[in-house]
């Protein structure tokens, strides 16, 4: 005898047996039992969650001789028949294929008939939105009243392709995606009967990549199962038979993208395509990877939505502490533009590798989010220290045969002089003022950040703009009292500040001394009383 798939051979036959439906097979199971029946249904949703399935429950619960709480005895001469394909009651029409006129036209010449065993003649419709115009129209006025001993029952996974007369003359019933959870142990209890052995996080991530589908899953199950031969099905032969990626990938993937590094992105995507990953699946997963660490950047409770281990969420919020939300959804942005761009491509290595460079060099985009994250890397090199590297300039000596020789000397850079001490307090706002201006948020704290620090001619702590428009909307005596309070939270003194606007054509550096540029290793020198030059 032939190899029957899982998805087959363990078909439901009764409500109970049909998982993650519970608001439908409940509501139709009453509806036997009370003999109010409609004539016409529609069922959709996504692919194998269980509307054909329940399609074919219900016209043999509506046949049977001894119905059972609302479910087909499946013991009787019409549920034999029914199940078996060789009741004329029942009639399966697949919508893709007898999508014309005639089709339906044919329908409605035998729903004249009575059936010659049982109570109802049931059709059966599936994807009833490939149906033509002309066929929906041929359908509406039998739809609408069809005799008393038929009932319709119409399935689609594209809802809202089907014109609203046929909508308006069926009870709809909208099918949910199934957990996780309820897959996963469908998937164990499944697994025990045909004596597989089958870690549970094997069969976890098996549920997790159906993506809702009873049917996907069993049929990967069935995938796994001929793969391992009567070994164990561990969770690494998973990720090798569906050519999938693992978590830990996409968070070093992450790491590189962060760092810039766009040689190590593509070595990453060499070491996957190596494997026999799939690309794309590698990008829709990457994606959902960064939506998680939205996730846990912008939501207190996010444990509760992501399925993950504690051990990776741990990692999770790691990771979410060194980002900023804008520069997480610039990186989903590209990766769902990619997404839509590789789904014809014929080169998807070279549109991913692209992408992954587009993510480590946000200089190469010009829009808002990719601003921010050029400010934020920015701002991350500021803090770690910026090296500062001396030029070394060739200059001719003299030697003893009077040839002219190069040597390298380092060039001098003059400091500038301190016309006056800096106040210690103000030197430990220079040291600390990324930490202060990060304290402030919207407009106000971006300014801080970008503008330059300074001290006026009565030590008074000075922001300079260089934007007319920028100080106009943030020299306001709210803002000036918002930036004092929260560097006296910080220092513990309360401290002068004032916004000031850099005039047109003026030079920053001739008129102001820079603190912000220095803050990190901030030295003040006072000049001696013979204003005695010091060289760096």
């Amino acid at each position: 005898m032939s190899y029957t798939a899982l998805y087959r051979k363990f078909r439901p036959d009764t409500y109970e047996d049909v998982k993650g439906q519970e608001h439908i097979t409940t509501t139709l199971g009453n509806q036997i039992r009370s003999g109010r029946m409609g004539h016409a249904y529609l069922f959709c949703g996504t692919r194998g969650t269980g509307k054909t399935t329940i399609a074919k429950i219900f016209a043999r619960a509506v046949n049977c001789e001894h119905p059972v709480n609302g479910n087909p005895c499946n013991q009787c001469s019409m549920c034999k028949s029914i199940s078996a394909g060789t009741s004329m009651n029942v009639i399966e029409m697949d919508a893709a294929s007898n999508n014309g006129v005639e089709d339906i036209r044919q329908i409605i010449d035998e729903v004249q008939y009575r059936p010659t065993e049982g109570r109802y003649k049931v059709y059966i419709v599936d994807e009833v939105h490939m149906l033509s115009t002309s066929a929906f129209n041929a359908l509406l006025k039998t739809l609408e009243e069809p005799p008393e001993y038929v009932m319709f029952i119409l399935a689609t996974t594209e809802v809202h392709k089907l014109p609203i007369t046929i909508l308006s003359r069926c009870q709809r019933y909208d099918f949910k995606h199934i957990s996780i959870d309820t897959i996963q142990e469908r998937l164990r209890e499944l697994a025990d009967i045909e004596h597989m052995r089958a870690e549970d996080k094997a069969l976890r991530f098996i549920a997790k990549s159906a993506d809702g589908s009873m049917r996907d899953a069993l049929s990967l199950l069935d995938q796994c199962d001929a793969f391992c031969m009567g070994q164990e099905l561990t969770y690494e032969k998973a990720l090798d038979i569906l050519g999938a990626v693992d978590t830990d990938v996409f968070s070093v993937m992450l790491e590189n993208v962060m760092a810039g590094n766009s040689i190590g992105c593509i070595e990453q995507l060499e070491e996957m395509v190596n494997l026999g990953r799939d690309l794309s699946q590698f990008v829709t997963d990457f994606t959902w990877y960064l939506r998680n660490l939205l996730l846990v950047k912008t939501s207190d409770g996010a444990e509760e939505i992501i399925d993950m281990s504690a051990e990776k969420m741990e990692r999770l919020k790691q990771e979410a502490e060194q980002l900023d939300p804008d520069v997480i959804m610039r990186y989903i942005r590209v990766l769902s533009e990619l997404t839509n761009q590789i789904r014809f491509a014929a080169q998807k290595r070279v549109l991913i590798e692209i992408a992954l460079i587009k993510l480590t060099q946000p200089a190469m985009e010009t829009n808002f989010d990719s601003l921010k994250n050029r400010i934020t890397n920015i701002e991350k090199k500021l803090e770690e220290g910026i090296p500062f590297q001396t030029r070394m300039p060739l200059h001719m000596t003299g030697n003893a045969e009077g040839k002219g020789e190069q040597t390298a000397e380092p060039l001098r850079t003059e400091e500038p002089k301190l016309q006056r001490a800096v106040p210690e307090e103000v030197q430990k706002i220079a040291e600390r003022w990324f930490d202060i201006a990060r304290k402030i948020d919207g407009h106000l704290g971006v300014c801080l950040r970008k503008n330059r620090l300074s001290i006026d001619e009565n030590s008074r702590l000075c922001v300079v703009y260089d934007s007319d428009i920028d100080w106009q909307q943030d020299n306001k005596p709210e803002n000036i009292e918002l930036v004092k309070q929260t560097i006296a939270d910080t220092i513990h003194r309360e401290v002068d500040v004032e916004l000031r606007l850099l005039a047109r054509g003026s030079d920053f550096d001739k008129e102001y001394l820079s603190l912000t540029e220095e803050a990190i290793n901030f030295k003040i020198e006072e000049s001696d009383e013979d204003d005695e030059e010091e060289f760096i």
